[in-house]
């Protein structure tokens, strides 16, 4: 089989025009077709395919990717109470209260809040200080405040000035997501609370390791695998030990590095005996560092790791898991940059929970790759065509820095 972490299980329902299918619910050899894969370019295509299967596989990098409506989530066997976890979890339907643009200057001072207390906090902690849980604590509120109210803006803004350190942004980046994630599972603003502290501070035990070990490339000897891996350990007990700590984000500190399947650490817990926090905090955290700059792994583009986590359904990540956290992000999240069908170049600003696949883009350059002088708002859930009247859509999605587009430097002061 061909690269997994481009392909989506979909219903043939979905297919549409310009979908490559990779693979079918059954072999190919007896339905006709002439070749194992096929680009979809026809409606006689389509009806075949419905007629022949109940699903197939389509490989979005070889065509259009399907809409997230008709993907097929294999929830591998689980029982009902595992299927109905996260709806047992929703307290609240949070709605719009705000419209992006009002929302973003709320958010751009959020983060500013946010920014200043991790940095402070996470110095303190370098230096063998104590965990200032109260420095935190106006900077989380203002962005739980944002994301309930428009949870576009905030992930917009991080995304943007994602720029420095990489523990210093991936802490930020995972307490963003995880609070999102957290809105859009339905959660009481206690829990979205206790998730952004989660995201902030599951990895703080690494700032006590060696900065060689946290930098070094390569494989790394045993010796050097199990001194990274003490920084759970130590993370927990830097939470432990600070006044007023939920249990819950304890609990998230502790189990965030286990995984579904039973093959994390340190304790080995697998499925459902993984907490469901600590489950979430794993998966926003391994989202976080796939798209992040490192100094010892190359970036993915946030597109790329979507489907990396689709890939690991049911085996690192719980599959229902994975599902809620693609219907969060999209296929294409917010502040991810895209490259269009012309060839033009943006960055995304938000996505339609209805239309994920076509999101409000800001445009940054033409066709030819050339700096726009003027940037300016694309909703594709309304623009269907170029100015030549061509089919408009994503072609792909783009790593950071691609292009030498530093998005930091083009928006925000």
């Amino acid at each position: 089989m061909e690269d997994q972490n481009n392909e989506f299980k979909i219903s043939v329902a979905g297919l549409r025009l310009g979908m490559f299918v990779s693979h079918l619910d059954r072999p190919w050899m007896g339905t006709g077709f002439s070749l194992e894969g096929l680009t979809v370019d026809s409606a006689e295509d389509i009806s075949r395919l419905q007629n022949l299967c109940a699903f197939v596989y389509v490989d979005v990098s070889r065509g259009k990717s399907p809409d997230l409506n008709y993907v097929v989530y294999e929830a591998g066997g689980l029982g009902p109470a595992t299927r109905n976890e996260f709806e047992l979890l929703r307290a609240k339907n949070w709605e719009i209260q705000s419209d992006f643009e009002v929302e973003l200057g709320n958010a751009q001072h959020g983060h500013a809040q946010l920014a200043s207390g991790i940095g402070d906090v996470l110095n303190d902690i370098r230096e063998g200080g104590k965990l200032d849980l109260g420095r935190l604590a106006t900077g989380v509120e203002t962005m739980i405040e944002s994301i309930t109210r428009n949870p576009a803006a905030f992930p917009w803004v991080m995304e943007l000035r994602r720029k420095g350190e990489y523990a210093y942004q991936h802490a930020l980046g995972c307490s963003v997501w995880a609070a999102t994630f957290g809105r859009h599972l339905g959660l009481e603003l206690e829990n979205l609370r206790d998730l952004a502290l989660g995201g902030l501070l599951c990895d703080i035990g690494k700032l006590r390791l060696p900065k060689e070990l946290l930098t070094r490339r390569g494989r790394l000897a045993p010796d050097d695998i199990h001194a990274l891996r003490s920084h759970v350990l130590e993370s927990r007990r830097i939470v432990e030990e600070t006044p007023g700590m939920s249990p819950d984000v304890v609990s998230m500190v502790a189990h965030h590095h286990e995984r579904h399947d039973g093959s994390g650490y340190p304790g080995g817990l697998a499925g459902t005996d993984i907490p469901v926090f600590a489950r979430m905090i794993g998966l926003v955290d391994s989202y976080d560092a796939m798209t992040s700059v490192r100094p010892y792994a190359t970036s993915r583009s946030p597109h790329e790791a979507v489907m990396q986590l689709y890939q690991n359904r049911n085996s690192l990540f719980q599959a229902e898991l994975v599902e809620q956290f693609i219907a969060t992000s999209g296929i294409y999240p917010t502040g991810s940059l895209v490259e269009l069908s012309n060839g033009s170049v943006g960055v995304v600003m938000s996505v339609l929970s209805l239309k994920r696949l076509r999101p409000r883009v800001m445009l940054l350059l033409d066709e030819h790759k050339v700096p726009l002088p003027d940037f300016r708002s694309l909703d594709l859930s309304i623009v269907t065509e170029d100015e030549h009247h061509r089919p408009l859509n994503i072609r792909s999605g783009l790593p950071r820095g691609a292009f030498g587009i530093d998005p930091a430097e083009l928006f925000l002061d």
